[in-house]
């Protein structure tokens, strides 16, 4: 009998630090610089600079997606007394597209973690309606969970998230020739 491979988002504690269990229903991609994330890979803060292309999935162009990118280990994994950071929020994202074509509510801010290994989550919710979602006023201390209760986007129909930590100035130990 086949094992069944655990989900990584259940793994990454993603579920649980920043969403309940749900059901994925269609497709996100995220792909920063032409590498395409999976779940739990590691990139670099300088792979993240600029704001991937994201592509969301879903078939009926009357729909609308929001999409949602946060850092749930703010200032540090140790001590994530700003969880959720929010770095990039997207509204009104209809469907077969991608955030070019939705209403980009909340600017990307490139993370850039100081201490240990950070997970960084983007979390794509379907809208009731369009213009029907709006930024808050503040980045830390957001509540994926709160945040879609207060927008009435029910459970997420898809997440992907990604380990990043600081570079090191010199790349680690050198070597001497003589």
């Amino acid at each position: 009998m086949p094992r069944e491979r655990a989900d990584p988002l259940v793994v990454g504690r993603v579920i649980g630090d920043v969403l309940d269990p749900f059901t994925r229903s269609i497709s996100l991609r995220v792909t920063f610089n032409n590498r395409e994330l999976n779940n739990g890979c590691e990139l670099r803060p300088s792979q993240i600079i600029n704001q991937p292309r994201v592509d969301v999935g879903g078939d009926d162009l009357r729909t609308f997606y929001t999409l949602i990118m946060v850092d749930p280990d703010a200032p540090s994994p140790s001590y994530p007394s700003l969880r959720e950071y929010l770095h990039w929020l997207v509204t009104d994202i209809p469907a077969t597209t991608g955030t070019h074509f939705g209403h980009e509510a909340m600017c990307y801010e490139s993370p850039r973690p100081s201490s240990g290994i950070h997970r960084f989550v983007f979390v794509l919710f379907r809208q009731l309606g369009r213009q029907t979602v709006y930024a808050p006023s503040w980045r830390q201390n957001f509540n994926t969970r709160e945040f879609a209760e207060t927008y009435n986007l029910a459970s997420p129909v898809a997440a992907l998230y990604f380990n990043c930590q600081r570079e090191t100035g010199s790349g680690g130990r050198r070597r001497h020739d003589n």
